[in-house]
Order: structure tokens, then sequence, then C-alpha cells
């Protein structure tokens, strides 16, 4: 069994704890038959939950009239989420609203606090859901970036 001693490489700060001790804590530490277990990154979960917040993106987006409505998934093409999902709102105030609600719908589903990024500006606004990534745009700043065109299937129209 490594110790601390023998894994420190230069670079790394020690700390006053060695594998055997963790092992021997995480074997000892009691779990309910059927429990999960959590996983130690926010990336890690199941295609299913996956597919939940997936499918409660786009309901919240159809019941807030978002518009042009494009779901792209990710899995095996990169690590920062399952799916993107892309849309555009008619002004800066539908994208905020949109943002709101998605975020409210979320968090009562799920429990998931969202990173947010662009609200108060309002042409377009990010919303991280761990498993989903949602871009919500303005027309005219969709346009502009293209999103679609980036992280399409190759082949695949948009």
């Amino acid at each position: 069994m490594l110790g601390l001693a023998s894994t420190w490489r230069p670079g790394l700060v020690a700390c006053g704890v060695s594998e055997d001790n963790v092992l021997s804590h995480l074997n000892a530490a009691p779990v309910a038959s059927g429990a999960p277990v959590a996983a130690m990154t926010m990336n890690v979960t199941d295609a299913e939950t996956s597919d939940q917040v997936l499918a409660l993106v786009l309901s919240s987006l159809d019941d807030d009239k978002a518009e042009d409505i494009v779901s792209i998934d990710l899995r095996g093409r990169s690590s920062i989420a399952d799916h993107m999902v892309i849309c555009s709102g008619r002004s800066s105030r539908q994208v905020g609203a949109i943002a709101e609600k998605l975020t409210e719908r979320l968090k009562e589903a799920f429990g998931r606090s969202c990173k947010i990024e662009g609200k108060d500006q309002g042409d377009w606004v990010l919303i991280d859901a761990t498993d989903v990534i949602v871009h919500v745009f303005r027309p005219e700043v969709r346009e502009f970036y293209q999103l679609e065109k980036m992280w399409m299937p190759t082949g695949a129209k948009v």
C-alpha cells in the first residue's frame, strides 16, 4: 500500500493524510442498501438524470415561448455537458424571463442551483445546469455567434 511519502511529487501540496487512512474510512462508512453514492465531481451523473434535466429544460423553454429551440447531444464529443440547448427570445426582457423561470424550475425539480451569466444584459444568457448547458439569445446575437454551426455534428443541417 502506498503511503504519503511514496506518492508525493514536487508541485503537490503535502497533507497529513495517508492513502491507507482514507481508504479505511471509506470502507468503514455505512451505506444504506440501495442508497446512491455521491459522485466527487458535478459532471458525473447518469444518463437518465441528464435526459430528465434535458426534458425539463425543453418543456420550460416551450412553456415560456422560446423560439427556434435546438438541442445538441454532446455525449462523447465534449466533457463540459451531455447536452447543449440553444434558443431565442424576442427581446432582452423575454430572454431574461426565460432564463429566470428555467433556473427556478430546475431548482424545484432537481434541487440544482444553476450558474447564470449575462442575465443583466439580456442579449445572451448562459445557464449551466451541469448536465445541460442552455444558451438563450436575442435573434440577432444568435445569428452573429452561430453556435449551432460550431457544435452540430458534421453534416447536420442547422
